[in-house]
C-alpha cells in the first residue's frame, strides 16, 4: 500500500481532509481531522502522555501559541529559522532550493549550505523550473518561516505564532523548577499546534503550515549526564543507529553506544531508547526504524548533537522525531535577552550553572500519517479484497463495534445491553445495526477498530456473543458477563508480541 492509498482512505472515511476545502482561496498546508482521525490523533497524544509524562514523572504544561518578538530574537528563530528559496524568472513560481536540487539529482542537499552554493548547484545541473520548464532562476534567498501578527489596536506590539512548542517550556523553567519543588534531571512536556510558513507544503500531513507536536525537554546538570536512575533497565536494549558516513543501520546496546562514544552520554542513550520503545509500542515494526545521526551542517542551529528518529514508509524514510542535545543554548539565550537569570545552584558544590537540555520533538500529525501508512493492509480472501488498518488497539478509534446480527427478534435490544455494559466499563465501543454483518465488519476494519462483537440468536439462549479479531478474522465465543475481562486481556496480549516488548 502507498501514499495514495492512505490519502484515499483518509478522504473516504474523513480521517483528515483539507481545511476550508469548499473555498478555492483556501491556502495549502492546513488540515482538518474528522471524527475517526481526531480520535486516533487524540489517542496518540494520550499514549505519549502515558509512556513519557506519567511513566517518567515529567511535568506537562500548556503554553500560549502567540509569543512576543523578543522570545524569538533570543531563541534565534528570527535570524536562523530560514529556508533557501529560488524563484523562476519566467513563471514566478517559488521553490525550496534544496528540494529542487534533491528531486532532480537524488542527492541529499543540506538546507544549511550557503546561497551561492545553491546557485552553483542549480547552474551545474542545469535545473529546469518544474512548472514551466524554463532554465532561468533568480539567485537563492533565505526565507524566514515565522508567522508574524500584530497584537492590539495600535498594531505596534509585534508577536509571532510559535514555530515549535518548546519555547514556552524554556520560559517557564525557572518558575516550575521552584514552585513544583523539582530537582534535576527535570523533564517538561507539551503537546499542541505550531505554525511554520512553509514555502511548498506537500505530502499532506508530512509538511504542514499548522502542525501538531509532542515535545519533551529534559533539563539536566551537564556534570551529571551519566547519572541515569533507570540505566540498569535499558543498558542492554538495542538501539537501531545509522551513524555518519555509514550506509546501513547497525544495532548497539545502550551500553555499547555510550562506551564506544557513539552517543554523548547515558542520558542521551536512555532517551533514545525510550523514543524507540514508544514507537514500537505504538505499532511501528522495529525493522522499519532508525536513528540517523546528523552532521554538523545539517543540525538545527541550537544543536550540538542530533539523532533524527525515522521510519521507512511508502514515501521513503520519514522523520518523526528530532532528538537534539541543545546544551545550555536556550536558558542562556533567554537569560541574556530577558535579563532574568535562569541559572540554578548545584547543591553539592554551591556553584551556579545553566542547565543543559535534551529534546525529543515529535511530530504528531507525521506520526499519525506514518502509523496509517505502516498499518494499512490489503489482502485477498478468495474473490474478495479486504482493506484494514492494523492499528494498536490503544490508538484505534474504537476497541470494538457491537453489532446485532439482525434488527428483529430482540437482537437489537440485546446488543444495546451489551453496548451499555461495555460503555459503563469505560471501553471505547460503537454500535452499528446498518447493513449486512459483513459490511459492518469491513467498515470497522477499514478504520482500524480492533474487533467486532456480534449478538446473534445463540446470544438470546446462552448469553454469549462472537468476538471477531480484526487482523486474523478469528472468532471466539465469549460470555457477555466476561466481555470486559476478555477485552482487557485481548488488548494486553497485543502488547506481548516480541515486536512490541
Amino acid at each position: 500500500m502507498g501514499k495514495d492509498d492512505v490519502v484515499n482512505l483518509a478522504l473516504r472515511r474523513s480521517l483528515f481532509f483539507p481545511s476550508a476545502e469548499i473555498y478555492s482561496s483556501a491556502p495549502s498546508g492546513f488540515w482538518d481531522f474528522g471524527p475517526f482521525g481526531h480520535r486516533i490523533r487524540r489517542k496518540i497524544v494520550d499514549f505519549w502522555r502515558k509512556e513519557f509524562v506519567e511513566k517518567e514523572g515529567f511535568l506537562e504544561i500548556s503554553g500560549a501559541q502567540i509569543l512576543p518578538r523578543d522570545v524569538f530574537k533570543a531563541s534565534g528563530h528570527l535570524d536562523n529559522f530560514n529556508d533557501p528559496v529560488v524563484r523562476c524568472r519566467k513563471c514566478q513560481s517559488v521553490f525550496r532550493a534544496d528540494q529542487l536540487i534533491s528531486e532532480a539529482t537524488s542527492a541529499v542537499v543540506p538546507e544549511s549550505i550557503s546561497t551561492p552554493e545553491f546557485d552553483a548547484l542549480i547552474k551545474k545541473h542545469k535545473l529546469r523550473c518544474p512548472s514551466c520548464k524554463a532554465i532561468d532562476f533568480d539567485e537563492t534567498k533565505k526565507f524566514n518561516m515565522m508567522m508574524k501578527l500584530d497584537i492590539g489596536a495600535t498594531g505596534k506590539q509585534e508577536a509571532y505564532l510559535r514555530p515549535e512548542t518548546c519555547q514556552s517550556i524554556f520560559l517557564a523553567f525557572d518558575r516550575l523548577y521552584k514552585t513544583m519543588r523539582q530537582q534535576l534531571p527535570l523533564g517538561i512536556a507539551q503537546s499542541g499546534a505550531s505554525f511554520r510558513n512553509e514555502i511548498s507544503p506537500r505530502n499532506t500531513l508530512l509538511r504542514e503550515r499548522e502542525l501538531g507536536q509532542m515535545e519533551i525537554e529534559v533539563f539536566f546538570n551537564p556534570l551529571k549526564e551519566n547519572e541515569v536512575e533507570k540505566w540498569e533497565s535499558v543498558k542492554d536494549y538495542k538501539l537501531r543507529l545509522l551513524r555518519l558516513k555509514e550506509k546501513n543501520v547497525k544495532e548497539y546496546s545502550c551500553m555499547e553506544s555510550v562506551d564506544k562514544k557513539i552517543v554523548s552520554s547515558r542520558l542521551v542513550a536512555y532517551l533514545l531508547c525510550r523514543t524507540q520503545q514508544f514507537y514500537a509500542k505504538l505499532g511501528v515494526p522495529l525493522p522499519l526504524m532508525r536513528f540517523r545521526e546528523l552532521e554538523q551542517e545539517a543540525r538545527a542551529f541550537y544543536a550540538k548533537e542530533t539523532w533524527d528518529f525515522e521510519v521507512e514508509t511508502s514515501l521513503g524514510w520519514v522523520e518523526l522525531a528530532a532528538c537534539n542535545h541543545r546544551s545550555d543554548y536556550d536558558l542562556k539565550s533567554h537569560s541574556a535577552v530577558s535579563k532574568h537569570d535562569h541559572q540554578i545552584k548545584d547543591l553539592e558544590t554551591g556553584k551556579e550553572f545553566f542547565p543543559n537540555v535534551f529534546e525529543i520533538s515529535a511530530g504528531l500529525d507525521r506520526s499519525l500519517f506514518v502509523l496509517l501508512d505502516v498499518s494499512l493492509k490489503k489482502e485477498k480472501r478468495g474473490p474478495e479484497e479486504r482493506i484494514f488498518l492494523s492499528l494498536n488497539p490503544s490508538i484505534a478509534p474504537y476497541v470494538a463495534g457491537v453489532f446485532p446480527l439482525v434488527n428483529k427478534d430482540g437482537l437489537n435490544e440485546k446488543a444495546r445491553e451489551v453496548f451499555g455494559l461495555l460503555k459503563d466499563e469505560d471501553f471505547d465501543v460503537f454500535f452499528d445495526d446498518k447493513g449486512s454483518i459483513g459490511k459492518r465488519y469491513a467498515r470497522g476494519d477499514e478504520i482500524g477498530v480492533f474487533g467486532g462483537i456480534t449478538v446473534d440468536y445463540d446470544s438470546m439462549k446462552d448469553g454469549t456473543v462472537t468476538f471477531r479479531f480484526r487482523d486474523s478474522m478469528a472468532q471466539e465465543r465469549v460470555k457477555i458477563a466476561d466481555l470486559p475481562v476478555f477485552l482487557k486481556k485481548a488488548v494486553k496480549d497485543y502488547f506481548s508480541t516480541p515486536m512490541r516488548k
